[in-house]
């Protein structure tokens, strides 16, 4: 049984390598900057998210070789943990997902630095999931402590990432494509390079979209509000009177697309989970398995979503499909756990996700599967996630570990690590979403 361990944990590694910013940043750069055009000028560099440290240390090492002449200045938030060496560009570790001083005071520094640029200067942003609770700089009237009741009072109603990222934009004097409109403003060109941890990787999500125009209104975030029944009680009345402003049309609308006209604004893509999902299925070939991309879009309540993929495994098992066994169903997109009031919990979506699985394939002896964020750390505890095979199944028994008990106390985390099967990464250092991956032989 260790041999499904380790193809699991195998194919997660490989997911992760295709989205190291080591790896891709250098690529983008030549390709954004070809031999000759390098930036001219002040070259600033900002970002935010999980991520952006690393790609901030690869654009460093490339400038090195490939820019010598370039003096490189500039300002990146990321996560408490989420360090990675620089020489010219300053790192800021800040609060996620739960906002922090530290890391509006860094989205203050960037706003400044921003709105010293000047005409044919070059504004390259470096931008990943989780920069949308680091780069925090309220609107005026919003303070911090506004900011962070708002997210708790989201994450606690399981509202979407994407919709508690409709809501920050509109309070942000960063996002929704506001960074963008200051530079643009000051005649300034502006690469933003992106890792996307959202389904649909629109750069208007990741991140909250510091420089991409913004589909959403202010009536849409309200509307979120009303959908979860949050309002004067769990949100500030600032936030919620910011918000009536904005409709009534006193405050101006995120970027939008009109706005770009002529602009030297361009926001590249360069990892997204599909594309870690398809190289975790090429490694997954090579081990006798044939993978089945489910696709990197779904989402949902975790524990719904591991009873709707037990059902699709057994009907892989004993179907028509059987025939073709040994199979894999991978898997991405970010699901959300709704927290009963009362009830702390202890883990994340994935390991939640994974738990549900194997409750709901009690009695299969033909299934393995692994669930990790890509970002290494898997909601409250240090794991990415968590995995089983049949032998843990088995240890589980001898245990007596009831898995429908820790899902009704949301304690994923305590049913895997007494199992001692977490999977445990540290930060990675990328992040392109969930991780998924059920095998079936």
């Amino acid at each position: 049984m260790r041999h499904q361990e380790t193809i699991l944990k195998n194919a997660f590694a490989a997911a992760l390598a295709v989205a190291d910013p080591k790896k891709i940043v250098p690529e983008y750069l030549s390709t954004i900057f070809p031999v000759g055009q390098e930036p001219k000028g002040r070259c600033l560099v900002v970002g935010a998210g999980k991520a952006s440290a690393a790609m901030a240390s690869a654009l460093e090492s490339y400038a090195t070789v490939y820019w010598p002449q370039v003096r490189l200045e500039g300002v990146v938030l990321t996560r408490y943990g989420h360090r990675s060496p620089t020489s010219h560009l300053k790192i800021i570790e800040a609060g996620h997902p739960v906002p922090d001083q530290a890391g509006m005071d860094g989205a203050k520094e960037i706003f400044r630095l921003v709105s010293a640029l000047k005409q044919n200067d070059v504004l390259i942003a470096l931008i990943s999931g989780g920069g949308s609770s680091l780069l925090t700089l309220p609107q005026n009237g919003i303070s911090i402590a506004d900011m962070r009741q708002t997210t708790e009072a989201l994450l606690r109603s399981g509202a979407p990432i994407e919709e508690m990222n409709i809501i920050r934009k509109h309070l942000s004097a960063i996002q929704g494509g506001n960074l963008a409109r200051v530079a643009m403003a000051n005649g300034a060109r502006v690469e933003a390079l992106l890792i996307s941890d959202v389904t649909g990787d629109l750069p208007s999500d990741i991140a909250s979209g510091p420089c991409a125009p913004d589909y959403s209104t202010y009536q849409d975030a309200l509307d979120i509000f009303s959908k979860y029944q949050l309002g004067e009680g769990s949100i500030p009345e600032t936030v919620l009177q910011h918000l009536r402003r904005g409709v009534a049309g006193e405050i101006p609308e995120t970027l939008k697309e009109t706005d770009l006209r002529n602009a030297q604004v361009r926001n590249h893509v360069i990892a997204t989970a599909y594309k870690s999902l398809e190289a975790a299925a090429a490694y997954i070939r090579t081990q006798g398995y044939e993978p089945v991309i489910l696709g990197d879009t779904i989402t949902g309540e975790a524990q719904d979503v591991g009873v709707d993929q037990a059902t699709l495994a057994r009907e892989y098992s004993l179907g028509s499909q059987a025939t073709k066994l040994p199979l894999a169903l991978i898997s991405g997109g970010e699901c959300t756990v709704t927290l009963p009031k009362g009830i702390q919990g202890r883990g994340g979506r994935c390991s939640e996700f994974l738990l549900a699985l194997f409750n709901a394939t009690d009695g299969m002896n033909n299934i393995s599967a692994l669930a990790a964020d890509t970002d290494g750390i898997d909601g409250s505890e240090k794991n990415a996630g968590a995995w089983f095979t049949p032998l843990v199944r088995k240890l589980s028994q001898e245990q007596v570990l009831l898995p429908k008990k820790y899902l009704l106390e949301h304690d994923c985390y305590g049913f895997f690590a007494q199992l001692n099967a977490l999977v445990e990464t540290g930060p990675t250092l990328t992040n392109v979403n969930d991780f998924r991956i059920i095998l079936l032989d």
